[in-house]
């Protein structure tokens, strides 16, 4: 956040990043990412909406973006798979990465986001193939990231969670992705059987 603060400044876009983290403490669940600098470039005048600021400064490939850095990928599946939960890469279409999904199927990507709000019919179609060819299941959302203010688009287009859903089938595909965990009794006997 401070390197995208940064360059912002550069581009005579300053945000006041540490008032940002302060209003945004870690307890609240909400991760600091750029839909919070797009939203303090709205609020300082700086973008019209927050697709603005995606369009102009903090999208890929544009003057204030960073990448993230951190674990790669193969960790991060593991780490979800491990707590339980189903891995899924986000709205690929907005990713223009494309080349690189078989080699997260192989590290262990349990779902592919075909729905998604901003992802056309021809998208959904194209990443609905994609999934089945890697053996992905399909999850969709609406990618909210919080409160809605300053979100709806142009287009009219809902944003809040509900508003772009799965459809029985897709949603039986994804829930059989959730690991098994083994039971109690199944720990306890691994302890008194280390063996087994």
């Amino acid at each position: 956040m401070r390197q995208i603060a940064l360059r912002l400044q550069a581009l005579n876009c300053a945000i006041d990043l540490d008032a940002l983290l302060a209003a945004t403490p870690a307890a609240s669940g909400r991760s600091i990412g750029r839909p919070l600098v797009a939203d303090a470039l709205v609020a300082a005048g700086h973008a019209v909406d927050r697709r603005d600021a995606f369009d102009r400064l903090l999208g890929t490939d544009q003057p204030a973006f960073v990448p993230r850095c951190g674990p790669d990928v193969a960790q991060v599946v593991a780490a979800i798979t491990r707590a339980g939960g189903i891995a899924s890469l986000a709205h690929p279409g907005l990713l223009a990465t494309d080349d690189r999904i078989p080699g997260y199927a192989a590290s262990g990507l349990s779902a592919l986001e075909v729905r998604h709000r901003d992802h056309s019919s021809e998208d959904e179609e194209r990443y609905r193939r994609l999934a089945a060819t890697l053996g992905l299941a399909v999850s969709g959302g609406s990618d909210f990231h919080g409160p809605q203010e300053g979100r709806m688009p142009a287009d009219g287009v809902d944003w809040s969670p509900g508003a772009v859903t799965l459809g029985a089938e897709d949603f039986a595909a994804l829930e059989a992705r959730v690991p098994a965990r083994p039971s109690s009794d199944d720990g306890l006997a691994r302890k008194a059987n280390p063996s087994a």
